[in-house]
């Protein structure tokens, strides 16, 4: 029997279509997070305002707000995190282990440990680079002046990667005094151990504000020597989670761009903008059925740590001690890098 291709086109499209409206099926990681009723989320050891304990052994930071925004997605609750602190050592051993079923640790997107570790990058929440922190009495004021300088480090990091190749493409003959902790290499800094210190210009305005006697007295250089695109990380072998991670990121970002805020996330399901409808599931669209998810699984994660904006200006923006400014982490309509594929 001859079959008529337009039959057969009508028949690929059916079969297609039928795929796409198929549900999600949970991953052996996402099953296992169910069935615990936790998130196992590793982050940093201490850095303020991306992932730090206070007193009482709460964590907060941008990093923290992932892991809770996704257990918020998946758990129904924000607070069913478990914090794993790690040094940049431990980070990604943790994670192939299967000690930790995520990763947000302020990590740097490269293409050797997106390509040889077993692991994939979700998305970027925070854009930054390399830079360099030097006493103010110094009289530095260019990175390029200081040739022959001992330079705080800490090891296993992009960052020690950058200074080696910084010195020798400068000819600076730096001299890296290298740290497993970041609570080492700056208490190292801070006793004048090194002349200079280096890590992402986020962390050097975090440990210049929380960990120095006097913030005035140190100045960050305004030279930036690297590219570094931080996110959260999950293994390899679990495109649901993967899925999860990935979109309840830019579900965070894409309510920024719709005014959708933490404070009024539940009326905006009355809303009548149709990407608003489906972001926090208040039309008849039901996206949370292609994750796995309930149609309010984003509803969620704003409610429990606002928008991509909110939970910026919450932990690093400028009326923070930290005083960053937006810059490429500005929504792409505002001059920056955020931007999210749309939730539809």
């Amino acid at each position: 029997m001859k079959l008529n291709p337009l039959n057969l086109t009508a028949l690929g499209l059916s079969a297609l279509a039928t795929l796409a409206s198929l549900p999600a099926h949970a991953g052996k990681d996402l099953d296992a997070i169910k069935k615990r009723g936790e998130l196992v989320c590793g982050v940093n050891t201490g850095l303020a305002g991306f992932s730090a304990a206070d007193s009482q052994g709460k964590w907060s930071g941008m990093d923290v707000d992932t892991c809770r925004a996704v257990a918020a997605a998946v758990l129904g609750s924000a607070d069913k995190v478990r914090f794993v602190p790690l040094t940049a050592q431990q980070r990604f051993t943790a994670l192939t282990a299967g000690e930790i079923d995520m990763l947000a640790r302020n990590t740097t997107w490269t293409l050797t440990r997106d390509a040889s570790l077993g692991l994939s990058f979700t998305g970027v929440n925070f854009y930054d680079g390399q830079g360099f922190m030097v006493p103010v009495k110094l009289k530095v004021k260019s990175a390029k002046q200081l040739k022959g300088a001992t330079v705080c480090v800490q090891s296993g990091t992009t960052t020690e990667l950058n200074l080696s190749d910084f010195s020798r493409a400068n000819k600076l003959d730096l001299k890296p005094i290298v740290f497993e902790k970041v609570e080492a290499a700056t208490a190292a800094y801070v006793a004048g151990r090194c002349q200079a210190y280096t890590t992402d210009a986020s962390g050097l305005a975090s440990i210049r504000a929380k960990e120095t006697t006097n913030p005035a007295d140190h100045v960050i250089l305004p030279e930036l020597v690297s590219k570094e695109p931080l996110g959260p990380v999950v293994r390899q072998g679990d495109s649901e989670f993967f899925s999860i991670v990935k979109w309840v990121g830019f579900a965070l970002i894409e309510a920024e761009d719709y005014g959708v805020t933490q404070a009024n996330a539940d009326s905006m399901k009355s809303s009548t903008n149709p990407n608003i409808m489906r972001l926090v599931g208040g039309g008849t669209e039901d996206t949370g059925k292609y994750l796995g998810l309930d149609k309010e699984w984003a509803l969620r994660a704003i409610k429990a740590v606002g928008n991509y904006g909110e939970q910026f200006e919450r932990h690093v923006g400028p009326k923070t001690s930290i005083g960053l400014p937006r810059g490429l982490n500005n929504l792409w309509s505002n001059g920056g890098l955020m931007y999210a594929p749309p939730v539809r």
